[in-house]
């Protein structure tokens, strides 16, 4: 089922090679300057992966990988769908210390997704990871990785509204604001999470949902995540709101990973026991991996943002049917 959102009388601030430019400004800023608070390293990362390894993230559960035969030895590889674990991996590989860590450029396809003005088949992210310490492994410590996150956010879009001043004012607000999944429930209980994301970064302006993927009062997690990377009591979604959609708009999911408890935990609530003999597994449950930290933040979703675009198909260059290119072409959204 579609999901389009029309807008009325919406004229691009920037022009298709003006876009261009701006999404290379955009990503170059922010990555320089995440590395830098965080202290990370660029490393390459694997478009596929041997699925037996454990290594793919099968994000909510129900999402099959595209996976590709070699033919060399007829063994069947899966395109990443996000490098969650894989960057856990990797910084045992390369012997990363504590406060320091990785971040790369992911490509996956979701072949999946419901295409909308936030989805699309192909999604593209910096996925980062930082080793922490046992004494780091806590709320306090997420909520300070969070918030570097949000400076290195709002110095991005300051930096493309004083290149683009036809960008008009900034949006991001000063301060992130922290809430629970459960809170959230009790706020508005009679609202979807969906509903609840809205209503509640609508007045809060930049939103940090936390303890994504356990069971709430109802019965049903606020939404789906995996049960083998994040710890689901810290983790969450920095959500911001955007108006020129009039939604809670999602551009990072992060969270410290999980440890031997929480892993047989979560992994038992999902009922997901036969991946415990697979290789990444039996690393977390013989504390052979470090702790850390990490998340993906949609590069496509953060230029939309920014530049004010009212599709990812004006940042980034993707599949859409010919309806939907006619339609938003209509209301003068045209697609990459």
């Amino acid at each position: 089922m579609k999901n389009n959102i029309f807008v009325d009388n919406y004229t691009s601030c920037l022009s298709l090679k003006e876009t261009e430019v701006a999404i290379k400004l955009v990503k170059d800023t922010f990555e320089n300057l995440l590395a830098i608070k965080l202290n990370l390293t660029r490393v390459s990362a694997p478009l596929f992966v041997n699925p037996h390894t454990g290594l793919n993230d099968n994000l909510n559960g129900y999402e099959k990988a595209v996976s590709f035969i070699v033919q060399e030895d007829k063994k069947e590889l899966e395109v990443v769908q996000s490098l969650a674990k894989w960057k856990r991996n990797a910084l045992k590989k390369y012997g990363f210390d504590v406060d320091s860590g990785i971040y790369t450029d992911m490509n996956a396809i979701r072949p999946f997704e419901d295409l909308d003005n936030l989805h699309s088949l192909y999604v593209d992210q910096w996925d980062w990871e930082r080793v922490i310490s046992l004494e780091e492994r806590n709320e306090t410590f997420l909520k300070r990785i969070v918030k570097d996150i949000y400076e290195v956010l709002k110095d991005t879009e300051r930096k493309a509204h004083i290149t683009y001043p036809t960008l008009g004012k900034t949006s991001l607000p000063e301060d992130i604001t922290f809430v629970t999944s459960e809170e959230l429930e009790e706020l508005y209980p009679s609202l979807t999470p969906k509903e609840r994301e809205n209503t509640y970064c609508k007045e809060h302006g930049a939103v940090f949902l936390m303890h994504i993927g356990g069971k709430l009062k109802d019965g049903k997690p606020h939404d789906g995540r995996a049960a083998d990377y994040d710890d689901w009591n810290l983790n969450g979604d920095i959500l911001l709101w955007y108006e020129p959609l009039n939604i809670a708009y999602e551009v990072s999911s992060m969270g410290i990973r999980v440890n031997k408890d929480s892993l047989l935990y979560q992994i038992k609530e999902k009922g997901e026991e036969y991946k415990l003999d697979l290789p990444y597994h039996q690393d977390i449950i013989n504390e052979r991996l470090p702790l850390s930290i990490g998340g993906g933040i949609g590069q496509s979703r953060m230029c939309m943002f920014m530049l004010k675009k009212v599709h990812i198909g004006e940042v980034q260059a993707s599949y859409w049917d010919e309806e939907d290119i006619e339609a938003f072409a209509q209301k003068g959204v045209h697609l990459l």
